[in-house]
Parts: C-alpha cells; structure tokens; sequence
C-alpha cells in the first residue's frame, strides 16, 4: 500500500482559527502539510500559523478571509501562492448555528400556543439566512476559488464539514440542519462534476462536540452542569461521551490521502454511534 503521500502539500483550512479547525490543522501539519488558516479574525489566523510552526516547524500562514466574498477568497488565494505554493487541498471548515434560528421549546404543545415565540413561529428569517450563508455559501464559494488550482495539477481533495443534523434533523435547529443536509447534497454534486478531474470531494459529519457555536445548548451558563438536551446526546450516543476535536483527524487525513483515491462522494459520520442508534 501507498503512503498517505501529503508531505509538502498545501492545504487550505476555512475557520481555521476556530477549536475544530486549528485542530485539524494541526494534524496536518503533523504530517507534513503546508497550512494556510483562514479566519474572518486575522489575529486567531495568525496565532494558530504561529502555533504550527513552533511546534511542527511546518510553514504556515494566518490569513484573514470571509467565505462569503469571492473577492476576500480570491485575495486568499493569490497570498497562499505567494507564501506556499498552489493548494492541493481544501477542508471547508467554516460554519456555524444562531441562536435567532433556534427553537426555544423543541416541541409544540397546548401550553405554547400563549406564546409562540417559543416555537417554530418565532424563527427569525434573518437567522436563517445567516445560517444557510455560512455553511452552504461558506462552502461553495471557498470550493469554487481553491478547486481552481487542483484542475492545473489534475489532482486534489476536497473535504466538507457536515453534522449529524444532515441525517436526521434535531430538535430546535432547523436552519442548521437544513444547511447541513444542502452540504451532504453539495458534497455528492459536486464529487459527480469533478469524477473525471482528478479531484475528490469527500465530508466529515462530526457527532457531539462541545464548541462555542452549540455550547448554550449543552451545557447551563449558570451552574456549569449538563442541559436536559445535553444529558439527551450522551444518552443517545452509545459511546456515551462528547467526541474530542481530534478524533475527527483520522478520518480527515485518510480522505485526503492516496489511502482513498478511490473514494469520493461519500460523507463520514464520526459520531461515538449516534447515528446507528434508535435509541432502544
């Protein structure tokens, strides 16, 4: 069997700057990989660069990019071949929920028709198109910039960051997990387009993780102890626990790698058994 063979490629990583992605980052610098972080917070860009470098002695590079404007990517792109070379591989990474596209009950009962604003009738629209923009568009625009400079190598990979809401939506995320579910749709389209280029398009459905985006969710501001939603997930996780940032590594390295040159179009669920389980 063939190595990974990634040592000296150059990946872009979108929403770098955040837990997840410095993360995942990190473990491809661990193999060699030259990073370009980009983060709309040029300061937590950099900082993760930094951090990569001292500690893997890898080149990198913080950049401050927004996934929603063409032209911020475009100006990316032209800084990472000035500073690294042309991109191999792009992790979508950037994405995330609003607390103004959430429910705050998860059913609609007798006792909510008072005060629907609670409900599904109190979604904001701008919530939702906040949503939709950053992990669909977030997610289209960065694949239509990078994926450019693996058409000239006739090779690349590409990997999207999904959710467990993809498959199954939960309780009181709609926008979420719509937008999820557009970028599992994405992810098989655009896989089908580029069969005959060379590159591939694979996703990660990360189960339960503890971040900034759902940690209101999970976890009571106040006491520091698990929501009644929180103590849900780990009963309904087989594994029965959250799943680490870097158990999402493996899974990212080999999609990338030779190791699955033969696999595109396919979204991986890393989830401790969440989406095998009934909950029975």
């Amino acid at each position: 069997m063939t190595n990974l063979n990634l040592k000296d490629k150059v990946a872009v990583i979108t929403g770098g700057g955040g837990v997840l992605c410095s993360t995942m980052a990190k473990a491809l610098a661990s193999q060699g990989v030259k990073t370009a972080i980009l983060d709309l917070n040029l300061e937590a860009a950099q900082k993760v660069a930094e951090e990569i470098i001292t500690e893997y002695g890898i080149l990198s590079v913080g950049i401050s990019a927004n996934v929603l404007d063409k032209n911020s990517l475009e100006e990316a792109r032209s800084a990472i071949h000035d500073k690294l070379g042309t991109v191999d591989y792009l992790v979508n990474g950037a994405g995330g929920n609003a607390a103004s596209a959430t429910t705050k009950v998860e059913f609609l009962t007798d006792k909510e028709l008072d005060n629907l604003d609670d409900t599904f009738f109190g979604l904001q629209l701008e919530g939702f198109d906040k949503v939709f923009a950053l992990n669909f568009q977030g997610t289209l625009l960065p694949s239509m910039v990078f994926a450019k400079d693996m058409l000239g190598k006739k090779q690349g990979s590409i990997i999207n960051v999904s959710s467990m809401n993809a498959f199954t939506p939960l309780t009181k995320i709609p926008a979420y997990s719509a937008a999820k579910a557009a970028v599992n749709n994405f992810t098989q389209w655009l896989a089908v387009h580029f069969a005959k280029t060379g590159i591939r398009v694979n996703a990660i459905a990360p189960g339960f993780l503890l971040t900034n985006q759902n940690r209101f969710l999970l976890v009571d501001e106040k006491t520091g102890e698990a929501t009644a939603r929180g103590e849900k997930i780990i009963r309904n996780t087989p594994m029965e626990r959250y799943g680490e940032p870097e158990e999402l590594c493996g899974t990212m390295l080999y999609l990338l790698s030779d190791w699955s040159n033969f696999i595109t179009g396919i979204v991986v669920p890393v989830d401790g058994g969440f989406s095998a389980y009934s909950g029975v």
